[in-house]
């Protein structure tokens, strides 16, 4: 019964560290999407330049090997270029075309 006690206690545990993981990354990515539409704003051509660094950072995602980044899960980066194209979205529906 100890260990049924204790794989529920780690369960509970792990699952506040993802939530709070869950709440950093959205912060963070709200705040570093409010950053990059006023600094793309503010260029000559935003479109262009919102498409060369989103292309830019999609290349660098696809990039990376499980030995080279410690990739142990291809999950992370299928989730890692599902959150660009987030981001793109929302980015980009800021800028003027």
């Amino acid at each position: 019964m100890t260990d049924l006690n204790d794989a529920n206690e780690t369960i509970a545990q792990l699952k506040r560290e993802v939530a709070e993981l869950s709440g950093l990354a959205l912060a963070t990515g709200v705040i570093l999407t409010q950053l990059l539409q006023s600094d793309l704003k503010r260029e000559m051509n935003p479109w262009k330049s919102a498409t060369k660094m989103l292309d830019e950072a999609r290349s660098a995602i696809e990039s990376f090997q499980p030995d080279t980044a410690g990739e142990r899960e291809p999950a992370m980066k299928t989730r890692a270029l599902e959150a660009l194209k987030q981001y793109e979205e929302q980015i980009k529906s800021v800028l003027p075309t």
